[in-house]
């Protein structure tokens, strides 16, 4: 391996390691959350909607703090707080799935999520020069789609076998087996300034604050993710409702890491010339017709043969369009991250790291918020309905498609906007 191209030290793999036990863990969670707060909690999809959507807003509007405070008490130190927290939370939320003590737990889970973003992300900052972050970062999202990829995966076959309810046991010994490798073998170097003063930590923030380049970038990447979290927000319940109990939207929505994985680190090599805001306006684009395309479905009026076998024309689109999500992924997130990383000054990776997570608080808000309305508006809980007659009921999801239109529309305006920026505050 020569040295300078894919050697960044231990604490690099090590990082990486933990980010996928802790991804694992939460994407298993994460993708049945919807199901579980409905089906298990007992909430409504509004209701649902709005408990998802301030959990995963939590989780990454937390970092603004927990990354400034990861910089002074030590990466090491809050990596082992954030796991013990992750664990209590996975625990709880399995054991206690009451209304108000899933709230409890989730918030724990929130806390601990919010430690091991900028930690980790500022672990591969602070292991990669100028010249090598963007291949650093490729990495690190690739690490970060195959935790995706392997939550997911085992989360169908516990919720078929088992039930949604004991998915919260599975993240829970994942989040342990974090810990334990975060007291074991997580050593990152010490360097000066990791332990600031707090009047230096809010001196830190203000100029985070300052940084209009920096803010709008987060506010206008919000919309993105708004976008891809409806495969979490939307997709589990658009799919059972509309194919039943034994679809997979689990399995849908793993399409998007599989092309993560195999095409972040030579799409990022490939576009490593473009101005990051380039890469990420192209990104909106993609992402365009990626939701048009899951709307597709209602146009096919009977099942399609592909290869030989029958497919449902959602399940076709729905693959088709969350691939296409997939590549436009690979054009943000390790731009954006790399963006982000050359913004902070020495012994703040920690700080502005946690401040490239802002976008994604925006996002989750808008994207589980609106999901609440639009399902129950376009795709509603059938068990609602149970009084309709068999005509009635046949027509009660005929226009379910019309919440990707929303959310096309609502990624063109974002691809719209970035090309005028692109012409003016990022010229430069």
């Amino acid at each position: 391996m020569k040295k300078g191209k894919w050697n960044f030290g231990k604490t690099f793999w090590v990082a990486n390691g933990i980010e996928l036990f802790e991804r694992t863990a939460y994407y298993g969670t994460f993708i049945a959350l919807v199901l579980f707060l409905s089906n298990v909690v007992g909430y409504t999809d509004i209701e649902a909607g709005w408990v998802g959507g301030l959990f995963s807003a939590l989780v990454y509007f937390l970092p603004l703090f927990t990354g400034a405070i990861a910089d002074r008490i030590g990466f090491r130190n809050s990596l082992i707080l954030a796991f013990a927290f992750l664990s209590c939370g996975y625990f709880g939320l399995g054991f206690f799935p009451t209304k108000i003590l899933v709230l409890v737990f989730l918030i724990l889970i929130a806390i601990g999520g919010s430690f091991v973003k900028p930690i980790i992300t500022g672990t591969v900052a602070k292991s990669s020069n100028e010249e090598m972050r963007a291949r650093a970062f490729s990495l690190f999202y690739m690490t970060v789609n195959i935790g995706s990829f392997t939550g997911k995966t085992i989360a169908k076959p516990l919720r078929v076998s088992l039930g949604v309810e004991y998915i919260p046991f599975y993240s829970a010994l994942l989040a342990l087996t974090g810990l334990v490798i975060a007291i074991f073998f997580y050593f990152p170097k010490k360097e000066n300034g990791e332990k600031k003063s707090l009047r230096a930590i809010f001196e830190g923030m203000l100029r985070a604050l300052k940084n209009m380049r920096f803010l709008l970038l987060i506010v206008i990447t919000g919309a993105f993710w708004a976008i891809q979290q409806q495969l979490y927000a939307t997709l589990p319940k658009y799919v059972i409702r509309l194919l039943g109990e034994n679809a997979s939207p689990e399995w849908y929505a793993n399409v998007n890491p599989i092309i993560v994985v195999f095409f972040v680190v030579p799409l990022t090599t490939l576009g490593k010339n473009l101005k990051p805001v380039t890469s990420i306006s192209f990104s909106f684009l993609l992402l365009t017709i990626s939701s048009l395309m899951m709307s597709f479905s209602s146009f096919f009026k009977a099942g399609l043969s592909l290869f030989g076998y029958n497919v449902h024309p959602i399940t076709l689109m729905m693959v088709i369009g969350i691939a296409i999500q997939g590549i436009a992924e690979c054009f943000i997130s390790p731009r954006y991250l790399e963006f982000a990383s050359l913004q902070a000054r020495k012994g703040e990776e920690g700080l502005y790291m946690g401040y490239s997570h802002l976008n994604s608080t925006i996002a989750s808000i808008i994207a589980f918020v609106s999901s609440g309305y639009l399902l129950d508006k376009y795709c509603p809980d059938p068990t609602k309905y149970s009084h309709l007659s068999s005509v009635e009921f046949s027509q009660l999801y005929s226009n379910a498609h019309y919440i990707w239109y929303y959310y096309s529309a609502l990624a063109f305006l974002s691809f719209i906007l970035l090309l005028v920026l692109n012409k003016t505050i990022y010229k430069k």
